[in-house]
C-alpha cells in the first residue's frame, strides 16, 4: 500500500440524465428496480433498419438550468451539451456549490463529450450553408445550427455559467471519455492547479448516421422486438450492445476545500489508472491484458490492494468480445480475489452512454458505497462459460461495499479505471 495523498479528492455532488430518468433518484431508484430504458426509437423513424432501439431520455427540457443570460443559448447548443448543463446545474446543487464563492482559477471543468456529431438534418442545413449559400437552417425550420465549433461550446456553455477559470478538458475518447475526464480532474486537484472540478460526461448519439454505422459493424442488438431484454451482458444469446444518450456530472473537490465549506461527502475518488490495447480499432483485447493493466495501475494509484474492493461497474457492453476480454482482465487484476467480487454491467438497464459511460457509472458506484447495494445485471439468464464471475443476476443485492471500481474500455484501445472508496479520516 503506498502513502496517502497530499491532496485527497473528494465527491461532494453528483447528477444523472439518463434514459431512466431525468435526475440521480429516478435513475438510481431505476437501477436498483432493475428497470431498464431501452425502447424502440422515438426521435426518428428507424421502422425499416436492422437496428430499431436504444436508450432515449424522455421528456427533457434543458430551459429549466438556463439563466436569463443563456436563455439564446438554448436554441443552439447540441442536445448532448443540454444535458450537460442540465446535469452540472443538478450536480451544483446536490453539492451545495456557489461558484461565485470559489476563486475562478480554482475551479475546472474536465468531461467526455463527442464533438462532431452531427444528425440528418444538421447535414441538410449545412449543405444550404454551403452549396447553396443560404442561411443555415433546418428544412423544417425548427432550429438555428450551431456553427462554432462544438469545443468551444461545450466549454463556453460550461465554463461561463460556472465561472470555470481554472483547468479544462473535453475528452473525446469514445467509450473511455467520462472515466478519463474523471481521471484529469483528479489529477488536476491533486497536483494544486484546482480546488473543484466539475467532471463527468454527457453524450447524445441516438443520432441516424450513428445507429446505421454501428449497425454496419454488427456490433449492436438487434432485438428490436423486445427491447428491454436486448442488452444482456456477459449472457451467452448477447448480441451486441445498445446505443443510448444521456448525462452525469461529479463534483470533485480537495478534501479539506470541501470540509471547510461543511460539505456533504459521498465518497473519496481514489484511484485512476489508463491503458491502450493495440488491436483492431473494434477488437477487445483478446487476452484482457491491457485492460487489466488500467485496473491494476487504477488499485496502485488508490494504494489499495485487491481484496479491498468488494464491487465492480463492469464495462460490460453486451458484445461477444468486450465481456469474454473483461471478464479476463478482472481475472487477471485481482487474482483469486475475482471471485469474491460483486461484478454487474448498469449497460444492462442504461444501454451504452458511450462518453457519458464512464460518469454515469461512476455514479453508479458511488451511490454502490453510499447505499451498500450492488446493481443488478438485468437480462442474465444463460450463463456463457467464458464469463464466469459472478454478475449479480438480474435482482440488487444489499451488501456491505466500503470500496467500489469502475472500467471503461472503449473502441480504439482506450481504458480507463477509478476506484472510489468510503471516506475514512
Amino acid at each position: 500500500m503506498t502513502a496517502r495523498k497530499a491532496r485527497r479528492v473528494v465527491v461532494t455532488g453528483m447528477s444523472a440524465v439518463s434514459p431512466l430518468g431525468n435526475d440521480l433518484a429516478s435513475t438510481w431508484a431505476s437501477v436498483k428496480a432493475g428497470a431498464s430504458g431501452v425502447r424502440s426509437v422515438q426521435s426518428f423513424d428507424a421502422t425499416d433498419w436492422p437496428v430499431q432501439i436504444a436508450g432515449e431520455v424522455r421528456d427533457f427540457r434543458v430551459d429549466p438550468f438556463l439563466d436569463e443570460s443563456q436563455r439564446s443559448l438554448g436554441e443552439i447548443l447540441p442536445r448532448n451539451v443540454q444535458m450537460g448543463v442540465a446535469a452540472t446545474a443538478m450536480a451544483a446543487e446536490d453539492a451545495g456549490l456557489q461558484p461565485e464563492s470559489i476563486p475562478p482559477e480554482r475551479l475546472g471543468i474536465s468531461v467526455g463529450a463527442y464533438t462532431t456529431c452531427i444528425n440528418l438534418r444538421q447535414a441538410a442545413g449545412w449543405r444550404t450553408l454551403m452549396v447553396d449559400h443560404a442561411p443555415p437552417r433546418y428544412p423544417d425550420d425548427e432550429k438555428r445550427i450551431d456553427l462554432r465549433l462544438p469545443q468551444v461550446s461545450i466549454v463556453e456553455a460550461l465554463g461561463d455559467r460556472w465561472r470555470a477559470g481554472g483547468p479544462n478538458y473535453v475528452v473525446s475518447t469514445a467509450c473511455a471519455a467520462g472515466t478519463q475526464a474523471l481521471g484529469s480532474a483528479v489529477r488536476a486537484i491533486e497536483d494544486g492547479r484546482a480546488d473543484v472540478m466539475i467532471s463527468g460526461g454527457f453524450d447524445n448519439m441516438v443520432e441516424e448516421v450513428v445507429l446505421l454505422s454501428f449497425s454496419l459493424l454488427g456490433v449492436m442488438s438487434q432485438r428490436n422486438d423486445e427491447p428491454e431484454r436486448a442488452s444482456r451482458p456477459f449472457d451467452r444469446q448477447r448480441d451486441g450492445f445498445v446505443i443510448s444518450e444521456g448525462a452525469a456530472i461529479l463534483i470533485l473537490e480537495e478534501l479539506k476545500h470541501a470540509q471547510q465549506r461543511g460539505a456533504r461527502i459521498y465518497a473519496e475518488l481514489t484511484g485512476y489508472g489508463a491503458s491502450m490495447t493495440t488491436e483492431h480499432i473494434t477488437d477487445a483485447a483478446t487476452d484482457g491484458g491491457a485492460p487489466a493493466a488500467a485496473i491494476s495501475l487504477a488499485l496502485q494509484d488508490a494504494g489499495m490492494e485487491p481484496e479491498q474492493i468488494q464491487y465492480v461497474n463492469a464495462h460490460g457492453t453486451s458484445t461477444r468480445g468486450n465481456d469474454k476480454s473483461e471478464t479476463m482482465a478482472i481475472r487477471k487484476a485481482f487474482g483469486e480475489h475475482a471471485d469474491r467480487l460483486a461484478v454487474s454491467s448498469t449497460k444492462s438497464m442504461t444501454g451504452h452512454l458511450i462518453h457519458a459511460a464512464g460518469a454515469l457509472e461512476a455514479v453508479f458506484c458511488v451511490m454502490a458505497i453510499h447505499d451498500n447495494v450492488a446493481p443488478p445485471t438485468i437480462n442474465y439468464e444463460h450463463p456463457d462459460p467464458g464469463c464466469d464471475l459472478d454478475y449479480v443476476p438480474n435482482e440488487a443485492r444489499e451488501m456491505p461495499i466500503d470500496a467500489a471500481l469502475s472500467n471503461s474500455f472503449a473502441f480504439g484501445g482506450n481504458n480507463g479505471a477509478v476506484v472510489f472508496r468510503r471516506l475514512q479520516e
